[in-house]
């Protein structure tokens, strides 16, 4: 039942579809299988501090295997110094990684001059722009995982636990009156006669930002939900597990009538955000560009390769000729749109704070990424002039990115990307069964 134009936009499904399908993803996921972009560090033990800890998934598929220092490339784990570029690792690169892991930000080998910019660099990543509560990459606690070996899939992790962490993100952090009764999934409780539909006449009389809000949060708990239906486990014999899509789960999560017409409203929230995250990549191509920036792990031949790969998925990102136009957000009169911006990124920092509730480990691991690379999105979209006026030659201090958002960027849009493909193919599995 999805076609046609989507709301706030002027983009319609079935070019998204083609766009996917073609350009995007066959890249998208080549990039992901790169070393830069396969390892991610984490910190899973950071406590919810929203309510008591209500008990870990202990079911195997929750669990989450850290890497191996040994198995990291030099490159990524020689510290926060090391953020791309190769300049920094100049001479006796092995000592030095040791080196650079002590003394955190700043690396001994490199010039005054290098250092000041670092500090910098720094100074901005710790200012006031993140759209997400970042986690401390110095703690004994953040761990490398390789997202290669932990995909996101179905864990068995759900009831009240998973329940309460998505009710409170919605509740509480998508600008909604309480009087509001918004539907939030076949499994909730209904309340008397109201199917949900004045919850979106109330949507529809919201300010274009906090209706893009709510479409945002809708779309990332889609493709999660998604994700899980199409790599679920089907079965288990003599322990070796098969996983592969549940179209009776797909189902119930997603048919409009096991859902009272939810479903479909989901999936089309779901294509919005593929178009915000599309959108981001779009801008931050000059970031990138710069010779200044290399996606560095020691391996040059590698890091050449991961560049190119990168910006041709940029070029694509560039011709795609039905973006949604962000200069109509934050568009009224400036002390407006400055504290709309600014309470739209506190809400979106609650949300990651909330990621640090989920109870399964792998689950939690998916969602961090997935929320900080929709809070990169963010802050690439709302720092156009900034990256404008980016120096070629020299590490910027208007506009930076760490290696954390640079990953989780690609990571989530890749999700979203797999999830449009995942979504083609339910199509046709639906199909064969009726």
């Amino acid at each position: 039942q999805l076609a046609g134009v989507l709301d706030d936009c002027l983009c319609d499904i079935e070019s998204i579809d083609d766009f996917n399908t073609f350009k995007i993803f066959p890249k998208i996921q080549k990039l992901q299988e790169r070393d830069y972009f396969r390892y991610y560090k984490v910190n899973l033990k950071r406590p919810c501090p929203f309510w008591a800890d209500d008990g870990h998934c202990s079911i195997k598929d929750c669990h989450v295997e850290p890497c191996p220092e040994s198995k990291i490339p030099v490159g990524i784990k020689a510290g926060s110094s090391n953020k791309y570029s190769k300049a920094a690792n100049n001479s006796k690169e092995l000592e030095d990684c040791e080196q650079a892991n002590k003394l955190g930000a700043v690396n001994s080998t490199l010039s005054n001059q290098s250092k000041e910019a670092f500090i910098d660099w720094a100074r901005y990543d710790d200012s006031q722009d993140h759209f997400c509560e970042l986690d401390d990459e110095r703690s004994p606690d953040a761990q490398y995982v390789d997202l290669l070996l932990n995909p996101e899939r179905y864990t068995g992790y759900k009831g009240p636990s998973a329940w309460r962490v998505w009710n409170s993100i919605y509740e509480e952090n998508c600008f909604k009156p309480r009087s509001v009764y918004r539907p939030l999934n076949p499994l909730a409780p209904s309340r008397g006669g109201d199917d949900g539909e004045s919850f979106y006449t109330w949507l529809e009389g919201l300010c274009l930002e906090k209706r893009v809000f709510y479409k945002l949060i809708s779309g990332l708990h889609a493709s999660i939900n998604l994700h899980l239906c199409a790599n679920y486990l089907l079965e288990e014999t003599w322990g070796k597990p098969r996983w592969g899509p549940n179209v009776k789960e797909f189902t119930r999560r997603f048919d409009p009538v096991e859902t009272k017409g939810e479903g479909p409203r989901r999936l089309k929230n779901l294509y919005f955000l593929y178009l915000i995250e599309l959108r981001a990549l779009s801008k931050v191509a000059p970031y990138f560009e710069r010779s200044v920036v290399d996606l560095y792990t020691g391996n040059g031949h590698e890091d050449a390769e991961s560049k190119a790969l990168l910006l041709d998925i940029f070029r694509d990102t560039k011709s795609f000729h039905m973006h949604f136009d962000e200069k109509s957000m934050f568009a009224g009169d400036k002390k407006g749109a400055k504290s709309l911006k600014e309470e739209f990124r506190l809400h979106f920092k609650n949300i990651s704070r909330i990621m640090d509730c989920v109870g399964c480990d792998k689950c939690r691991l998916w969602g961090k990424l997935q929320t900080q690379g929709l809070g990169t999105a963010l802050k690439i979209l709302f720092s156009e002039k900034e990256i404008q006026s980016l120096p070629e030659n020299s590490p910027s201090k208007g506009f930076q990115l760490t290696r954390q958002e640079i990953v989780a960027l690609v990571n989530a849009f890749g999700r979203l990307s797999t999830s449009i493909k995942e979504l083609q193919n339910f199509k046709v599995l639906l199909q064969k069964t009726r």
